[in-house]
This record gives structure tokens, C-alpha cells and sequence, in this order.
């Protein structure tokens, strides 16, 4: 007979591990188009190719986050709040600079967002301070 815990456990570190090399390869990659964006710096506005690498570095400090929790997650087989906060908080500010560079923003994006950046700054603080690990 199949011992199911075993199995899905199996599985579910099986499935981590393809994911942590899929990310591997995403990070290399986004290092790759940031180099490669230099030259709108050079070639197009300042402004313009500044903006792409501001937004590729946001979003390759995301996809590390992703890893980082994947990588806490295959030795502890368990997913932290902090780091699920973080990595929240992190998109969050990435859209916050992508919308604030294409000024697309209005005061109620501004307003709404700025309220969620507190609750998850929040829940971040009190994930720190009720840690089950203390």
C-alpha cells in the first residue's frame, strides 16, 4: 500500500525543486535584460531608459524574494508570514514607482494604496513580534 504522507511529501519537494531552478534561470535572465537596458540609457531619454532598469531591478528583487521563500521552504517545509509579507510589500512598491514614473496615478490609487503598504506593514510587524518561533 502507498504511504500517502510520504508520497505527497515527495512530491511537494519535487515540485519546490523545479520551481527553485525555474527561478534560478528567471534571475539570471533578469540580470541579463538589466545589462542589456543600459543601453536606453545611452541611446533613448535618461529618463526612459532609467525607467526600465528602476522597474527590471523591482522586479528581479521580487523574483529573489520568490526564491528566498522557496529556499526557506524546502529546509523548513514551512511558509513564513514575513515572507509572504515581504514579498507582497515588495510588488506593492513596484507598482507604486512603475505608476508614479508613467504618472498614471490618481490620489485614490494613491490613497488606497498607501492604506494597504500600512496593513501589510503592519501584519509584517506583528509577524516579527508573535513569531512561533520565540
Amino acid at each position: 500500500m502507498i504511504d500517502h504522507t510520504k508520497f505527497f511529501k515527495k512530491a511537494t519537494d519535487s515540485i519546490v525543486t523545479i520551481i527553485l531552478y525555474i527561478l534560478l534561470l528567471v534571475l539570471i535572465a533578469g540580470m541579463l535584460m538589466i545589462l542589456l537596458d543600459i543601453r536606453f540609457v545611452a541611446i533613448d531619454s535618461l529618463e526612459g531608459g532609467f525607467n526600465k532598469i528602476v522597474t527590471n531591478v523591482l522586479t528581479l528583487f521580487i523574483v529573489i524574494e520568490f526564491f528566498k521563500t522557496f529556499a526557506d521552504y524546502s529546509k523548513h517545509e514551512r511558509i513564513k508570514l514575513t515572507d509572504i509579507s515581504d514579498v507582497t510589500i515588495l510588488i506593492v512598491m513596484r507598482e507604486i514607482t512603475v505608476g508614479l514614473y508613467s504618472r498614471s496615478f490618481g490620489y485614490e490609487t494613491i490613497f488606497s494604496i498607501s492604506v494597504l503598504l500600512l496593513v501589510l506593514g503592519v501584519i509584517r510587524v506583528l509577524a516579527v513580534r508573535y513569531s512561533p518561533e520565540k
